[in-house]
């Protein structure tokens, strides 16, 4: 529609001139011709053709002279005309008409019309574009206009080339997200349209939309925006009480700035409210900028900001803050309170091409320990049950040479959300060369114990804060820093022995700086210990040694070919190691305590680098053998499909291991307690249980304290099971049952739900998108077919399995101290409806936990979703419906309410 009509319309008259020097017997009805005009027919284009089909007109020169200086005339055809039809392409010179019928097609530059009778009408300087009726009365062919990619799909097509202006009747068109249907349209110029009677939706089909806007008159400006006079809106041909006195409807499909609509809801706490409002600020194609806060009748309030940048093969990130200020009740009441909470996380990845010797990388979250459990706004859901908060920012730089070395500058951060604790290294600076074989020959590998000599030197300094969320970066806290500089020089060396085993050995010296160390005494008044801060340079040096001697043996036990086991290998890893570490006396020192009244005199040792940052070293001398056999079982099975040659490989068990050394230097409870692990692969290798246990052979006393006597001496068992662990977890989905089995492992890693520290699966529920969708949603192409005779037999669905089991008997309490089993599952009911939940249940208390049920319904050109938490301190529900078009995702109704969390 944005192309001069005229100059296609001139061109269809070319031909008019052309053969109008042919001998020709005119027809006055459209028969058929009987060859197809299905060879493109090119049209030269000539400047100096003369257009004149009045027959019967004398054409009379004037008497005077004609100026001999010939004007130049414009020339407005850049191009050949190309035009094709299936039937015929006739020309009626008498009448001064063109007609191409059925599959009609002209071509000119980027300017294709298309339908089933193009009429050219020179008498009255129109053009016309009609559909044509099949054999069974249908009316097909209906006109296409196509420039660029502008498609303009009216009923009929009426154009005058003198005025330049055109009626379009019944047009069907695409801008942006909106499919815009008119009764009647008016081509002012190439970029303005004047529209009647219209109707725009963003549904597929415009003639039969779910829902659409209806407007009287509209100005539509192609690609850019829509203006109305009085609009409103009408759902299934049902008009609403929706109504605007005019509209603006922007058509860019660009992002752009625009208010955030919130919703409402009410809280029996903090009254009425609007949640998650504010504008969005598309500042440049890499970085965006969402202001959103949300308000209460009782004077609560929240802010956030969020941001997304990126630029493409160097870097990406998100960064969120967020503010609560939460009040209970009203002031004056005896239940008044009033709270601040804050919550940032940060992301930041480098694209591994942007600069292959430098690294920069952020994943920081942190803020209030009680942020998630206070928070009431939607968006939170699935981080709620978090225990710890965790951040790293890292840049690491490569040094290349011999020997390379690398330098790491980092800050960290751990918080336990229950108790408030923070640790932090702000910052740390570590320094490592590469590792350096001094002895390696100059050509060939090595080999020997001496040409595999190695060593390495590593040089960290950090300061560590130990403090509590109520002080965080408070001046409290920088009083209590640990600052420490270790140097670290690793020696190693490995070799062949017998050609079967393998042997390492090495040796590691250690020194240590720190910055003040702490003195301790008996105060006798007080009878209590004073620690007395010393500041000042200390150091200290620790070193070891080493060594380690292990094999691998396989046996294979064979059942025949013919049999389903056909064989089972058995693949046993045992290992023999030794260490020692000297007892560094020289760094301790002691004091006493007098004796008292049934108390005799105790003297107690001390180091002064005992809470230092890098602690004491140990005044103990150890020599301790350890061992550990490792084993994995292996079964030969016949494949089930007939035309394999080998036999199908499972694993039966893995990693089945047991370890424990034994202290040759120790007096008593020498022997440490066995340990043992594995894994037992399920339904070929999709469940995997992990099991663990300690098995202790020393006994308890009556106070149930080790005594170093043998368990089995004691009248027991040769060993006690003093704790153990039992777990699993999966997840699995229709697909695993189809021959499309390809599953997106990072699925859920983009979540706000895992930046803030949660989990990519959907066992702690899902958290809320602005536009009610749920996290990690999979959005169905608009275009995509379903079967609905066949769906109730292919259902999708998806099912996550979680259980875990401890148990705990170290002091003779032979208790399960955990006992649980959480679960997940999604189910598309039918090809628009879906359901999930979220749940577990607490199988030591009795008791489900958390429980989260969630409905979605897809109504084309709508989007419905249900929220809801029955039970518990996050009780709660919310509803969603609105138009899934982002262009007109303010046209929504959402609403959400919570329980009194004081109850």
């Amino acid at each position: 529609m944005q192309a001069n009509l005229k100059y296609i319309v001139f061109v269809y008259f070319l031909p008019l001139f052309y053969f109008g020097g042919l001998i020709a017997q005119e027809r006055d009805s459209l028969t058929p011709a009987q060859v197809e005009f299905k060879t493109p027919q090119m049209i030269p284009v000539s400047d100096t053709t003369e257009l004149n089909f009045a027959e019967n007109k004398i054409i009379e020169l004037d008497t005077v002279s004609l100026d001999t200086i010939k004007p130049k005339k414009e020339s407005f055809l850049t191009d050949n005309i190309v035009s094709t039809a299936k039937d015929y392409i006739r020309f009626d010179r008498t009448n001064g008409r063109a007609y191409l019928y059925n599959q009609g097609k002209i071509v000119y530059g980027d300017i294709t019309i298309e339908a089933g009778l193009i009429i050219l009408d020179n008498t009255k300087k129109e053009v016309y574009a009609f559909g044509i009726k099949d054999t069974s009365g249908t009316y097909t062919q209906k006109p296409v206009f196509t420039q660029g990619q502008n498609v303009v799909e009216p009923d009929s097509i009426r154009f005058n080339f003198e005025t330049e202006k055109a009626l379009v009747y019944n047009s069907r068109t695409d801008q942006g997200a909106f499919k815009v249907k008119g009764e009647v349209t008016k081509r002012q110029n190439d970029s303005v349209y004047y529209m009647q009677n219209v109707k725009f939706t963003t549904s597929e089909d415009v003639d039969n939309p779910e829902y659409y806007f209806y407007a009287r008159k509209i100005k539509m400006v192609p690609d850019k925006k829509i203006v109305t006079g009085f609009v409103n809106m009408y759902i299934a041909d049902v008009p609403t009480p929706l109504g605007l006195p005019f509209g603006y409807f922007p058509l860019t499909e660009e992002r752009a700035s625009g208010f955030i609509i919130p919703s409402f809801g009410d809280n029996n706490q903090r009254g009425y409210f609007l949640q998650n409002g504010g504008y969005y600020f598309n500042i440049s194609d890499y970085f965006d900028l969402a202001t959103l806060g949300s308000y209460y009748t009782n004077g609560s309030y929240d802010f956030r900001l969020e941001s997304n940048y990126k630029v493409r093969y160097k870097f990406s990130g998100n960064f969120n803050f967020r503010y609560e200020k939460l009040l209970t009740s009203e002031p004056g009441f005896p239940d008044y309170a009033e709270s601040s909470i804050y919550n940032i996380t940060w992301s930041h990845s480098q694209d591994g091409n942007a600069n292959p010797n430098s690294r920069f990388s952020a994943s920081v979250n942190l803020g209030s320990s009680e942020y998630y459990q206070q928070t009431i706004n939607q968006t939170n859901t699935g981080n709620f049950l978090n225990n710890t908060l965790n951040s790293s920012v890292s840049y690491n730089k490569t040094f290349q040479g011999e020997p390379e070395v690398n330098l790491t500058i980092a800050a960290t951060h751990s918080q336990n959300s229950n108790t408030g604790d923070i640790s932090m290294t702000l910052p740390t600076v570590q320094a490592s060369m590469g590792r350096v074989y001094p002895f390696e020959p100059k050509t060939g590998s090595k080999s020997g114990i001496i040409e595999n000599i190695n060593f390495q030197y590593t040089v960290r300094g950090e300061n560590n804060f130990d403090t509590n969320d109520s002080i965080f970066f408070k001046p409290e806290m920088f009083r209590d820093v640990e600052s420490g500089i270790q140097h670290s020089i690793p020696i190693n060396t490995n070799f062949k022995l017998f050609n079967y085993f393998s042997v390492s050995a090495g040796t590691s010296f250690e020194e240590n700086w720190v910055f003040k160390t702490y003195e301790r005494s008996y105060d006798e008044t007080a009878q209590e210990v004073v620690i007395d801060t010393v500041n000042g340079f200390e150091s200290y040096r620790t070193y070891n040694f080493s060594t380690s001697i292990g094999t691998t043996i396989y046996g294979i036990f064979n059942f025949g070919k013919d049999k389903k086991i056909q064989a089972i290998r058995h693949t046993v890893r045992p290992s023999l190691s030794y260490s020692t570490n000297p007892a560094f006396d020289q760094y301790y020192d002691s004091y006493v305590i007098p004796a008292s009244t049934g108390i005799e005199e105790e003297v107690v040792e001390y180091s002064k680098f005992q809470g230092t940052l890098y602690g004491a070293p140990s005044n103990s001398y150890s020599s301790s053998i350890g061992f550990s056999v490792t084993n994995d079982f292996e079964a030969k099975i016949k494949s089930k499909d007939t035309l394999a040659e080998e036999p199908e490989t499972r694993k039966l068990l893995s990693n089945l291991s047991f370890s424990s050394s034994y202290d040759l230097a120790a007096d008593t409870l020498a022997l440490s307690p066995i340990q043992v692990r594995g894994t037992l692969p399920l339904f070929k290798e999709k469940v995997n249980i992990n099991f663990s246990a300690a098995l202790d052979p020393y006994a308890l006393d009556n106070s149930n304290s080790r005594i170093d006597e043998w368990n089995i001496n004691n009248g027991g068992s040769l060993f006690r099971l003093t704790n153990g662990n039992v777990s699993f977890g999966y997840s699995f989905s229709s697909d695993d049952f189809s021959k499309d089995k390809s599953k997106d492992d990072k699925k859920g890693e983009d979540s706000d739900t895992f930046r803030q520290g949660g989990r990519t699966d959907d066992l702690f529920g899902k958290g809320m998108n602005y536009d009610g969708t749920f996290e990690d949603e999979e959005e169905k192409p608009d275009d995509e077919e379903v079967d609905n005779e066949n769906y109730n037999y292919k259902i999708p669905w998806d099912l996550t399995l979680s259980y875990t089991m401890t148990y705990a008997n170290a002091a003779r309490q032979n208790e399960i101290s955990s006992h649980s089993l959480m679960f997940s599952g999604n189910v598309d009911l039918s090809p628009r409806w879906s359901v999930g939940a979220s749940s577990g249940f607490d199988l030591k208390d009795k008791g489900f936990t958390y429980t989260q049920l969630r409905f979605q319904r897809d109504l084309e050109s709508w989007r419905m979703s249900f929220n809801w938490t029955p039970f518990g301190t996050r009780e709660s529900w919310y509803f969603f419906i609105g138009i899934k078009a982002s262009v007109l995702s303010d046209v929504k109704y959402d609403k959400n309410r919570e329980r009194d969390r004081s109850l």
